[in-house]
């Protein structure tokens, strides 16, 4: 069996990463890119945007901004207006829009394990000790992404890095049960 990238562990890889890999939760390409394009139609959300003029504006390839559009309408995250001064706009506010929408939309649910995930097919469930507390990490990541909105993740003059850092440490103190409300 091929081994996955440098970085990303496939679910079906048994083996742990050697010393000079990194393993992370990352997502995919083209969802950050479809995030990328999301910003740049949340700086003018009254516009319509051609995949032509999007292309430019990002640096992301055209055939991509084409299909990421596609993808992007068929989940209801954008609109899309036809003919000849046609293009596409975000289907509601940007600061309606979660960065938790964004990933369903290209990814699906998060699921950092089998278990977390809503149709779980995990072998070992019945007698596993630590589902629980995956499931609540999970909760906690997707709470994060939830609270994180379109609006925030465009917003290219306020640094936003430590209050979306706050906002994870905050949801993964409460899943350890030592934040407000435990």
């Amino acid at each position: 069996m091929a081994r996955p990238p440098q970085g990303v562990l496939s679910p079906s890889d048994d083996t742990a990463p050697d010393d000079t890999e990194t393993v992370m939760l990352r997502i995919s390409k083209l969802t950050d890119y479809a995030t990328v394009i999301l910003a740049h139609m949340a700086v003018r959300p009254e516009c319509l945007h051609t995949a032509v003029e999007v292309s430019e504006a990002t640096g992301i390839a055209q055939p991509t901004v084409t299909k990421l559009l596609k993808q992007l309408q068929k989940t209801q995250l954008v609109t899309s207006m036809r003919g000849t001064r046609g293009g596409y706009q975000l289907a509601r506010p940007a600061i309606s829009i979660s960065a938790a929408e964004i990933l369903d939309a290209l990814e699906g649910p998060v699921a950092i394990t089998e278990c977390a995930s809503h149709d779980s097919h995990c072998g070992i469930e019945q007698a596993c000790r630590v589902g629980h507390s995956w499931q609540r990490i999970n909760n906690a990541i997707r709470r994060a992404l939830q609270d994180i909105n379109l609006h925030e993740l465009a917003d290219a003059t306020a640094s936003r890095t430590p209050d979306i850092a706050g906002r994870i440490r905050a949801a993964t103190l409460r899943v350890h049960g030592r934040g407000q409300g435990a």
